[in-house]
């Protein structure tokens, strides 16, 4: 793997990933646990397509477009989210070792923490649901910021990586998010910090482009040498 030069490790301070779609392939999961919750509250089921558009939104948001103008009530919203947050609970740690890493995130994260870049998630998960997901598969130790859409506000808006560049010290010139949707591209842009879009997750990447992704990536492998020739 390309080494980063000095020059560009003082560039970087931190990376922040988003985590479904990014960093863990959970659409499986996700998309079964949308649908179930729709059918219990009598709600007509929501596509595969729709709700991985809607991956990386906080679940209230996610929920209310899928309903739709018409439907949608926060009495509904509210009803649909409790009942997919208890099947996710019920299903426990299975459900979150069931959602795999992508090729090659490990082996990424690791070689960006030896590289004494600090690494953080913004994510539309909430706290509990990323501990696990991190805890499952051996990664906790690796991020020193963790930003959830129950205690900041969800993707678009900048709040969860201007928490994150003030846990760490960091300015917006010296970090970078990489994540697979628009929503991530516009939190990025809304927060002054460059992105990078990943090909193999929810969203396309014409239109990961098109919100202002500054690279996109075809495997993890392309991370580190995107990080040199961005950094320069």
């Amino acid at each position: 793997m390309t080494a980063i030069g000095a020059e560009n490790a003082l560039r970087w301070r931190l990376i922040v990933f988003d985590c479904d779609g990014t960093l863990v392939d959970s659409q499986h999961g996700i998309v079964e646990g949308m649908r179930a919750a729709f059918s219990a509250l009598g709600c007509e089921p929501p596509t595969a397509e729709s709700v991985r558009r809607v991956v990386g939104l906080n679940l209230d948001e996610a929920i209310a477009q899928l309903l739709g103008p018409e439907s949608r009530s926060r009495i509904i919203v509210e009803s649909i989210a409790d009942h997919y947050r208890q099947a996710f609970s019920a299903n426990g740690a299975a459900a979150h070792r069931q959602a795999p890493l992508f090729p090659g995130a490990r082996e990424t994260l690791k070689a960006l923490d030896e590289r004494r870049l600090a690494l953080g998630i913004a994510t539309g998960k909430g706290r509990r649901g990323l501990q696990a997901t991190l805890e499952s598969h051996g990664l906790e130790g690796l991020f020193v910021t963790l930003q959830t859409a129950d205690v900041a506000a969800g993707k678009p808006s900048p709040e969860m990586l201007h928490r994150a560049m003030a846990e760490v010290g960091a300015e917006p010139a010296e970090t970078l998010l990489v994540g697979d949707t628009v929503f991530d591209m516009q939190m990025a842009a809304n927060a002054a910090v460059g992105a990078i879009g990943v090909s193999w997750g929810y969203h396309e990447p014409a239109d990961l482009a098109a919100s202002g992704a500054l690279r996109i990536l075809d495997s993890f492998a392309e991370l580190v040498p995107a990080l040199t020739d961005l950094g320069s």
